[in-house]
């Protein structure tokens, strides 16, 4: 094990005993792992990573010109393989020692992003195998799992030294800049570390960014996006040239499943909508978009911002297809909204009613009103939006008839016309409440095995053996209620609506990239998944690094 990594308190002397008074620039790297995903996933979609995209931003707006991106999948997104110590997984993007090789040598500084605490496991074991090329220098880790879990991230790898929690552009600039200027970092809000002692120490108060207009605007290096249109990977559907954007900051809702207020607190700040139109123009000039994706959580709240948005997007001409793939809310999705975003190029929309059970949307704070949820999801289906509804099922204190409730409310949607109907199985995943719940009452331990089952309960519909907690019907119920309402939603979707199945065929086996709805993008992401097995089978990896 490498052993715990003192932090200083000399103001000139940085821990490895490099004097930095000189307080020149550093160099930074920031670090994407590979895709993590199971062998019948329905799901191996990679997306362009857009947070350290606007950490590099930020930093190069404060002058570190020197700012390097290493995208482990995106430098290889045809790339497959499997590690010894993790049989059923399967990685998608360089391995370990390539991605590495890609790190300059010079680093200073390395941040690593940790978005998703399925893909921990692996993550860690890329910390740590970088570690033994870069002894010196500072290892940094930000993401919604280190923000949830931070302590445990930092003990259980030890190559570590410092998390950065929540919104993590200003706390990572404000660590690189005492690390340069050898000024005690301890001080900076929003980290987390282990002192000399091997004690934890967090350090004050989440931080938000106070106006969002003053975030500077991803940076994408020369040819990073490219990777990813040649390959046809985004998020949701698809078209040939899709942008990622965000317009909006954290969520105002408060849903225990979701660990959103853990990463960013329940403070929603909207961007101005000049700003927004200004870098999509930006993106058209440079890049010749074709469409664009708001990946925010909860984009659309508040109808005066959606509308004049729309507004701005006609009197600019903007002629671009655009999507809400991430799940919204209806309050701000009126007729009048709703025709404003087919008139502007919205095409696919995803509502997040969760369950059809209004007993389990009181428990899980989801403050829905499921007859204007309704009404709104078929004043967009009139508008011809193409959409898809997400559902959750097996919550702890759920009933049969609970379920029972939310399979009727997502079927009757499917009868209706919505194009996709997505269910899936509650999971704890770390930060949101239930999951803190779960812990205090003993019921989850932490380890590889859990952090890998979730990848299986969010996008293997083959598995029974479920992470769950629901006290009426076990994980081997709730995995086969699932894959029988998929399959039977879409049966009745296609069914009902046979131009889908032309649709379909013709973007699946003929477009080059285009996907209407997100099954047309996984179906077609698995077809040439296999084309890459079938021509390349699968190596497997015995990497020092990974724990056994």
């Amino acid at each position: 094990m490498i052993p715990l990594r003192p932090v200083t308190t000399d103001p000139l002397v940085r821990p490895d005993g490099v004097d930095t008074r000189q307080g020149k620039k550093l160099r930074v790297t920031l670090v994407r792992g590979p895709f993590v995903s199971t062998f019948r996933a329905g799901s191996n979609e990679a997306t362009p990573c857009l947070g350290p995209a606007y950490v590099a931003g930020y930093l190069r707006q404060h002058g570190y010109n020197d700012v390097t991106i290493v995208d482990a999948v995106g430098e290889d997104l045809n790339r497959f393989w499997t590690l010894d110590a993790y049989p059923g997984v399967i990685i998608k993007g360089l391995p370990f020692s390539e991605t590495i090789d890609l790190i300059p040598a010079d680093s200073d500084v390395i941040g690593f992003s940790a978005m998703f605490s399925a893909e921990w496991p692996i993550q860690r074991a890329l910390i740590t195998a970088t570690r033994e090329r870069f002894p010196k220098a500072l290892f940094v880790a930000g993401g919604e799992h280190i923000t949830a879990l931070p302590e445990y991230s930092l003990r259980d790898c030890p190559a570590l030294d410092v998390c950065v929690r929540g919104e993590g552009e200003h706390p990572f600039y404000e660590l690189v800049e005492s690390w340069s200027e050898s000024r005690d970092y301890t001080r900076v809000n929003g980290l987390a570390y282990l002192d000399a002692t091997g004690q934890f120490v967090l350090n004050g108060k989440l931080p938000r960014v106070k106006d969002v207009n003053t975030i500077p605007w991803p940076y994408w290096p020369e040819g990073y996006l490219e990777k990813y249109w040649a390959a046809g990977k985004s998020y949701g559907v698809h078209s040939e040239r899709d942008m990622p954007l965000m317009v909006s900051r954290g969520c105002p809702f408060q849903c225990t499943f979701c660990s959103s207020p853990a990463m960013w607190t329940t403070t929603y700040k909207l961007r101005d909508v000049d700003d927004v139109i200004a870098e999509i123009k930006h993106y058209q000039e440079k890049y010749d978009i074709t469409a664009f994706q708001l990946y925010d959580l909860t984009a659309i709240v508040k109808k005066s911002w959606t509308v004049e948005f729309c507004q701005k997007l006609l009197a600019e001409g903007i002629n671009l297809k655009w999507s809400l793939p991430s799940g919204t809310r209806s309050e701000a999705l009126d007729k009048e909204t709703l025709e404003y975003l087919r008139r502007t190029g919205c095409n696919y929309l995803c509502y997040a009613p969760e369950s059809g059970s209004p007993e389990t949307l009181k428990r899980i704070k989801k403050k829905v009103n499921l007859p204007r949820m309704t009404e709104s999801i078929l004043e967009a289906r009139r508008q011809g939006i193409i959409l898809r509804a997400n559902f959750i099922v097996g919550f702890p204190e759920e009933s049969r008839r609970d379920v029972f409730k939310t399979f009727k409310y997502a079927l009757m949607l499917a009868i209706r016309g919505v194009d996709e109907v997505s269910m899936n199985v509650f999971s704890p995943y770390p930060g949101s409440e239930l999951f803190d719940d779960m812990v205090r009452a003993g019921r989850v331990k932490l380890d590889d095995s859990y952090f890998l089952r979730l990848i299986s309960n969010y996008t293997d519909y083959t598995k029974t053996d479920l992470i769950t907690f629901n006290a009426e019907m076990s994980a081997r119920q709730l995995a086969i209620w699932r894959s029988a309402f998929m399959l039977t939603g879409y049966a009745v979707g296609y069914l009902l609506y046979p131009s889908r199945i032309v649709r379909t065929i013709k973007n699946v086996f003929f477009g080059s990239h285009e996907a209407a709805t997100v099954f047309e993008h996984r179906f077609k992401d698995t077809l040439n998944r296999l084309k890459v097995l079938a021509r390349s089978p699968l190596k497997t990896i015995v990497e020092p690094s990974v724990r056994r």
